[in-house]
C-alpha cells in the first residue's frame, strides 16, 4: 500500500491497522476485511496526538471544566458553516452524541411518548429510544433517499394524537445514506414541527465529513428551529469514538429546557477526550481537508469498481459522510446480503434490516479506508457471487 503524506487515507498498512484492538479490528477474524462500524482507517491527526501527548506529560488527566470545546466548536462553525448559533450559554456537554440524544428527549418527552425518526436510519436510534421508554414511529425516507413530508406529517400527526408530547429525532447529514439535508428541507421540516408541537433533536456528528461543494446546514440556523436541540462532536471526522465528548448546543427558545439537564450528565466525558475534540476542532481543518479529498476520490472509486464487477448493485455516492449505502436486491441474497459478503467473500458490512423500513437487501460500507481496501472489498464481494 503506498504511504500517501497528503490522504491519511493511505498512511497506514493493513499489518499496521490489525495491529489496533478495537472493534473494527477485533470482531471478526483475521481474514475478514472490515468495512463496518464506523472508524476510519488513518492515524490521529497530529494537533491531536500532540495534545494529548502533551497533556499527559504534565499529568493533566483529571476533572473537565470550562467552555473551551463549546468555543472551538464555535470557531469551527462559523468558519466552515457560516453559522453563529454555538454560544457557550447554549450548550452542555454531554458524554457522547447517543447519549446526548437520549437526555435531550428526556428533557422534552416522557413514557410512552412517541419519537419519530426517518428510516433507513442509524440502528441504534430504535433500541435507545425504546429503552428509555419511548415509542418509534416511523417516516420513512421518500425518493432520492430525502425527507418526504408527507411521511412526516403523517407520523406528526399520530404521535400527538391525544394530547401527547413527541419529537423528532433527525440524522443530519443521514446515516445510512449519506444525504445532506438542504436549507429549504429543513426549514420545512421545522415548521411542520412547530405546527404538530413536535420538538426536534438533530444528531449532526457527521457534520464535518460534507466536501466541498456541498453545504451542510445546521439545523438550528434554520427559521424555526429556536427551540430545537442538536447533538455534535468530532469524533466521525477525525477518528476519536474512544475519546468520548460531545456537545449539546439548543436553540433560544429551548435555554429553559437544558437548563433542567442533570447536572451528573455533564460528569460523563473525560477530560482527554475533551481536550482531543477541542484541538481537531481548532487546528485539525487541514488535516480534515486531506480526509475530504481522500473519500471524495473513494466515492468515486467505488462507483467505478461496482460499475465494472457489480453491475447489478445501485449506488448512488453520498453527498456526505464516509459511508456508502448498496442496494443489492437485484443479486438475490434475500435480505441479509451482508452475511453473505462475510460468509462467502469474507468482507464485512454492516446488513441493512437493522436501519428500519427500507433496510431489507442493502448494506453498508465504510469508505474511510485505502482505495486499495476498497479494491480489495469489491473483488472479493464479486467472488462471493460466484460461490453461490
Amino acid at each position: 500500500m503506498p504511504n500517501d503524506e497528503k490522504n491519511p487515507l493511505r498512511r497506514l498498512s493493513l499489518d499496521e491497522l490489525r495491529l489496533r484492538t478495537s472493534a473494527k479490528w477485533r470482531t471478526y477474524p483475521p481474514d475478514v476485511l472490515p468495512l463496518w462500524i464506523a472508524e476510519m482507517d488513518v492515524p490521529v491527526a497530529e494537533p491531536v496526538a500532540r495534545a494529548l501527548v502533551d497533556a499527559v506529560a504534565l499529568g493533566d488527566t483529571g476533572y473537565p471544566v470550562g467552555t473551551g470545546y463549546a468555543e472551538a466548536l464555535d470557531a469551527f462553525a462559523r468558519q466552515r458553516w457560516g453559522w453563529d448559533g454555538v454560544v457557550a450559554e447554549r450548550t452542555a456537554i454531554v458524554p457522547d452524541v447517543m447519549l446526548g440524544v437520549v437526555e435531550m428527549l428526556k428533557l422534552v418527552t416522557g413514557p410512552g411518548d412517541a419519537v419519530v425518526v426517518s428510516p433507513p436510519v442509524y440502528p441504534p436510534f430504535f433500541p435507545f429510544v425504546e429503552n428509555m421508554g419511548r415509542r418509534v414511529l416511523e417516516a420513512p425516507l421518500g425518493d432520492g433517499h430525502r425527507l418526504a413530508p408527507a411521511a412526516l406529517e403523517a407520523a406528526f400527526r399520530r404521535a400527538v394524537a391525544g394530547g401527547r408530547r413527541a419529537a423528532y429525532l433527525l440524522c443530519s447529514p443521514h446515516n445510512p445514506t449519506g444525504t445532506v439535508h438542504t436549507a429549504q428541507e429543513l426549514a420545512a421540516l421545522a415548521e411542520l414541527a412547530n405546527h404538530y408541537g413536535v420538538r426536534v433533536v438533530a444528531d449532526e456528528i457527521h457534520a464535518p465529513l460534507v466536501p466541498p461543494g456541498t453545504r451542510f446546514v445546521p439545523f438550528l440556523s434554520v427559521p424555526g428551529a429556536g427551540g430545537a436541540f442538536s447533538l455534535m462532536s468530532a469524533s466521525k471526522a477525525w477518528h476519536l469514538a474512544g475519546l468520548k465528548a460531545a456537545l449539546a448546543v439548543v436553540g433560544p427558545a429551548a435555554t429553559d429546557d437544558l437548563a433542567r439537564l442533570p447536572y451528573e450528565v455533564s460528569h460523563g466525558p473525560g477530560h482527554l477526550g475533551i481536550i482531543a475534540h477541542t484541538a481537531a476542532l481548532r487546528e485539525g481543518g487541514e488535516w480534515l481537508d486531506a480526509v475530504l479529498t481522500g473519500l471524495d476520490e473513494n466515492r468515486r472509486l467505488l462507483a467505478e469498481l461496482l460499475a465494472r464487477h457489480l453491475p447489478d448493485v445501485r449506488y448512488t455516492p453520498p453527498e456526505g459522510t464516509y459511508l456508502a449505502w448498496l442496494d443489492c436486491r437485484a443479486l438475490g441474497l434475500g435480505d441479509d446480503p451482508a452475511a453473505v459478503f462475510l460468509e462467502r467473500g469474507r468482507v464485512a458490512l454492516i446488513g441493512g434490516t437493522g436501519f428500519g423500513t427500507g433496510g431489507a437487501g442493502h448494506v453498508r460500507l465504510n469508505l474511510a479506508t485505502s482505495p486499495e481496501v476498497i479494491t480489495e472489498a469489491v473483488r472479493r464481494m464479486a467472488a462471493a457471487l460466484d460461490r453461490g
